[in-house]
């Protein structure tokens, strides 16, 4: 398939398909925050031990994503998409089965190893797109994933509250199966001939890591950010489901939407990427994060003030997310599916940490201690970008001449 036509292939329905693969796909990684709770009743766990489950999730994640997704740059990738998608079904099928804490790992950990199909579907768009639109495209595309991670959250409190907490699972199965059909159909073939075998790829990524300021940066800064956005939503469940606020498992769900005002940060931070102002973007973006937990940490006495600190870091962690995703796919087009690799492995590094530190905290300092991790967190994203800017700039500059 030459330049033209894959130009062509990239239809708005096609955008549009993709984005919703997308979400659906990431969303299979957050269904069981908002019932932790519930499920940590269920099998007898503490507060610490039900925050594994998502741990789990996040790490097998980031297992897809540095052994799975540099796949991509060997074979066909529509038929490693629709294989990926089955096989991320069948981890939901585990655990909708389980009959201990073990099968419910198990079945997250296979989950997020193969849900890393929607980190295939990011550069395949990216590859479809003309370079003049690539941001643009990026960013409906990963308003897409950022959907996906928050609905995930509504849908899962929404079915649990119906048919209990498997029947979330049984359902977002049947979904991801429906999904690799339509995928079948709809995606046009399109192999990228690196010249590689697999050993070379996986070591092609430390080279790429070794050799690349502006990949490490951004990937670092992935890494913060995205642990903030653990931080907050793993433990959101308990606070929510405590005093003052004692709310029951659909309306803890119904707040994923407060969040998804986040995705409309994803086209404008794409748009401006493609002017050429990421530095920019991200340096607001950044303020942002941390101004969002001064509004939190007032989220256990205030409902306003939780919700927007909700909305504003959501904004702040997307904008940061796409253009870091903007940049490192403007460089090297034949090893998209490396670079994406090697940024979102560093990337749910970042949120199975959040995620990790964010339970423990809300055990042992309630939620005041998960605010001030959030803002040592965020603070530390400042710091990583105002020590690397300079650097960062400079070789945008030469990227772009």
């Amino acid at each position: 398939m030459n330049q033209n036509t894959v130009n062509k292939s990239l239809t708005p329905a096609l955008i549009v398909l993709m984005s919703i693969a997308t979400g659906l796909a990431v969303a299979s990684n957050y269904y069981a925050q908002p019932l932790l709770e519930t499920i940590a009743s269920n099998f007898e766990l503490t507060v610490s031990q039900a925050g594994f489950i998502v741990t789990a999730a996040q790490l097998g994640y980031a297992a897809g994503l540095m052994f799975i997704v540099p796949l991509g740059d060997m074979f066909e990738r529509r038929g490693l998409i629709v294989l990926m998608t089955l096989l991320s079904a069948a981890g939901l099928l585990i655990t909708a089965l389980s009959s201990t804490i073990l099968w419910v790992i198990v079945g997250t950990a296979l989950t997020g190893l193969f849900s890393v199909v929607a980190q295939i579907l990011v550069p395949l768009a990216a590859t479809l797109a003309s370079p003049e639109k690539r941001g643009k495209v990026v960013g409906m595309i990963m308003s897409g994933l950022l959907l996906g991670i928050l609905l995930a959250r509504t849908v899962a409190g929404l079915l649990a509250s119906l048919g209990g907490w498997r029947t979330v699972y049984w359902v977002a199965s049947g979904l991801m199966i429906l999904m690799a059909l339509i995928l079948w159909r709809a995606l046009p073939r399109y192999k990228q001939h690196s010249g590689l075998n697999y050993p070379q790829l996986l070591v092609s990524i430390i080279f790429l890591f070794t050799h690349n300021a502006t990949l490490r940066t951004r990937a670092l800064l992935g890494a913060l950010s995205f642990a903030n956005f653990s931080v907050l939503w793993t433990s959101m469940a308990f606070l929510l489901a405590g005093g003052p606020y004692h709310y029951s498992e659909a309306v803890i769900g119904l707040f994923g939407l407060v969040g998804a005002a986040g995705a409309l940060a994803a086209n404008g931070a794409g748009r401006l990427a493609d002017r050429g102002k990421s530095g920019r973007t991200t340096t607001v973006g950044l303020l942002l994060l941390f101004s969002s937990w001064l509004l939190v940490a007032f989220g256990q006495y205030s409902l306003w003030a939780l919700l927007v600190g909700i909305i504003v870091l959501d904004l702040a962690v997307q904008a940061v997310h796409v253009t870091n995703q903007t940049m490192i796919y403007r460089m090297m087009p034949e090893a998209r599916s490396r670079l994406t690799a090697g940024y979102m492995t560093s990337y749910f590094i970042g949120g199975a940490f959040g995620s990790l530190i964010s339970a423990a905290a809300y055990q042992y300092a309630q939620w005041i201690g998960v605010s001030v991790v959030g803002g040592i967190l965020s603070l530390l994203g400042i710091i990583v970008w105002l020590l690397s800017k300079r650097s960062i700039e400079r070789a945008n500059v030469e990227l772009s001449e």
